[in-house]
Order: structure tokens, then sequence, then C-alpha cells
């Protein structure tokens, strides 16, 4: 997991380096909250992010909210790190789009812990990305079945998108995920393959006659 450490004051960052680094997460370092906003913005991977409050440029709330305002960016999960304790401010990081809260200075295990959850909340919105991409592949090969398919009177091909005529199988095999076992119906085998038989001089098993 990629884990973003945006803090101003270099003391603070190599601590939270070498916390996280030990517990073998990718670290990546900023010192000002527009840096940090361009890391985010340019993720390919799900990211969990420390923002510190005060940084110059864009401080932790504003990161936060422009954050939140990206389209088709990968899953991140916010934590804003202050020495502010009151509620207000809780409240006030909160509602600018930070999905965490922790106080400095903070405790080393409630860190980890609250790192490992918010790891724990972006790879279940990945996998859950995955899924809905998956579902709707799956929905658009359902739907290429569904409309009006021509078929051939006579022998039964039927004419795909690209106006080109191939056997039923062949059409549903290449926009679904069925697979085909031949067989013979009974209307057929009466009709068709039971008169062949007797033509050849097949001798007929008398559950075949039957």
């Amino acid at each position: 997991m990629n884990v973003l450490i945006a803090d101003d004051d270099l003391a603070s960052r190599q601590l939270l380096h070498s916390i996280l680094a030990g517990e073998h997460y990718t670290v990546t370092e900023v010192d000002n909250g527009n840096s940090a906003l361009e890391v985010l913005a340019s993720a390919q991977d799900p990211f969990v992010a420390l923002i510190d409050w005060e940084m110059p440029g864009m401080e932790g709330p504003q990161v936060c909210r422009r954050t939140r305002e990206l389209s088709n960016v990968q899953p991140i999960h916010l934590i804003l790190l202050t020495a502010r304790d009151a509620k207000s401010d809780v409240v006030e990081g909160l509602r600018t789009g930070a999905n965490d809260y922790v106080v400095k200075p903070f405790n080393r295990t409630e860190l980890l812990a609250r790192v490992g959850i918010g790891a724990q909340m972006v790879g279940l919105q990945r996998s859950l990305t995955q899924h809905i991409v998956e579902l709707e592949g799956a929905l658009k090969r359902v739907k290429q079945l569904s409309g009006l398919l021509p078929i051939c009177s006579y022998c039964k091909k039927v004419r795909d998108d690209s106006n080109y005529w191939q056997q039923v199988e062949s059409y549903v095999m290449h926009h679904s995920d069925a697979q085909f076992s031949h067989s013979i119906c009974p209307g057929c085998y009466e009709t068709i393959v039971k008169p062949e038989m007797v033509r050849l001089g097949v001798e007929l098993k008398k559950h075949d006659s039957d």
C-alpha cells in the first residue's frame, strides 16, 4: 500500500517515514500542500495520505477538499494530522473530505492502526471498482444477445454485427461464456438418424426402435 506523507516539518516527516517503512508501506514524502495534491491527482494506485493541517501553499483541509473534487482517481483515504484537538476543528477537517483525524503528538500504535484501516478501506474500494467493471462487461455481453438476431431460414446461420454469417453456436460462444456439447434431439433422431441407419443396414438396438 502506498502512503503519502505531506508535512513541512522535516523531523515529523522522517519520524513518520521510519514508522511506516518499518511496516512495509511504500512511502512518498512532500513538504507542501500543492505537491501533495499533484501526487494524489496523478496516482496510479490507491493511497493512504497523511496530510498535515498547516503547510505552505494549500493547507491540509484545502488539499482534502480539492482531492475530493478530482474525477477518475484511485481510491484515497485521507488522514489529517494536526495539533488542533477542538471538536470544531475535527468537524471542520472531516467536512473538507478527510476520512480520519490524528492529533499530534500521535501515538505510534494508534497511527498504525488508523493507517491500517485506511489501507483496508481503499483496498476494498479498488476491489469493488474492479467487480463493477467486470459486471458492466458481462452486462454488455448479455445485451448483445438480447436484440433482434437475423437467422437464415434454411441453414440456421446467424448474421453478426459485421454482416458476417456464422453458425449459431459460434456466435453465442463468442458473445458469452456458454460452451456447447452436441447431441441429437428425439425428433431429429426419429426423422433423420433412424431412417439413415435403416438405409445403411445398421442394426437398431431395442431401445433405438422403441
